[in-house]
């Protein structure tokens, strides 16, 4: 089997359970980031000027939507990259069934050989995944590509723009529904209580520990609203 065989052959194969849970996880850091970007914003300005509502609401506005686009457009470059990838390695794998068909057979068989199948049945399977697709059978074994169900980079965008929008919404309305003087520690507590969940719910889905991960979260958001407090109190001040 070729070098090339052997480095494919090891590349990690993904099932449909396992891109999913991606995405769900993919989901859950969006949100995150929509949390902790929007809340830095907001709690920066109303430190600044607690009563200023309007400020307030703009610069969440703003960071929302700004953080948005920028989600979903990294995600769009992103994804659209890996599907070229995909398609890239399908038409390689085109190439070389039409062009080295004995040596597709045999790196197949050594496939299954390794996944535990003796010569004489790796054999035959391969034989008869050839006869029904051949290269169906070769995207699956070697590369985990399922070529009717490719990567979908718009998918992808809105979801991505979709969870960042769930997650910097609820910051920006705990800053404003509250009055003036309560805005800043019920953004506080209410953004803090929300980066543990996101800490908790990507633990788990990770299969990770997860009071580290919680603990990670809630320090990091803690850190960057307490920065942005700072900033907005020093500018509050020398405006004043």
């Amino acid at each position: 089997m070729s070098e090339k065989g052997h480095q494919r052959i090891s590349e990690p194969h993904q099932t449909g359970t396992a891109s999913r849970l991606n995405w769900l996880r993919a989901g859950v850091l969006g949100a995150n980031d929509g949390i902790t970007s929007t809340a830095g914003l907001v709690i920066g300005v109303a430190a600044a000027d607690p009563a200023s509502t309007g400020a307030i609401f703009l610069a969440g506005a703003a960071g929302l939507v700004a953080g948005a686009a920028s989600m979903a457009v990294g995600e769009y470059v992103s994804v659209s990259s890996q599907r070229d990838s995909e398609q890239a390695l399908i038409r390689l794998e085109k190439w070389e069934l039409e062009h080295e068909p004995e040596e597709e057979f045999d790196e197949l068989v050594g496939i299954y050989r390794q996944r535990g199948l003796s010569e004489a049945t790796a054999r035959q399977v391969v034989t008869e995944l050839h006869a029904h697709d051949a290269l169906g059978a070769h995207l699956d074994a070697e590369l985990g590509i399922d070529p009717d169900d490719l990567t979908n980079p718009w998918a992808a965008a809105i979801a991505s723009a979709i969870s960042f929008t769930i997650g910097a919404v609820l910051p920006l309305l705990a800053v404003l529904l509250p009055p003036p003087e309560w805005r800043i520690i019920t953004a506080f507590i209410a953004v803090l209580a929300a980066l543990g969940l996101t800490g908790w719910l990507s633990a788990k889905l990770g299969r990770a520990i997860a009071w580290r991960a919680v603990a990670r979260m809630l320090i990091g958001g803690a850190l960057a609203m307490a920065v942005t407090y700072g900033i907005g109190q020093l500018f509050g001040v020398s405006a004043g």
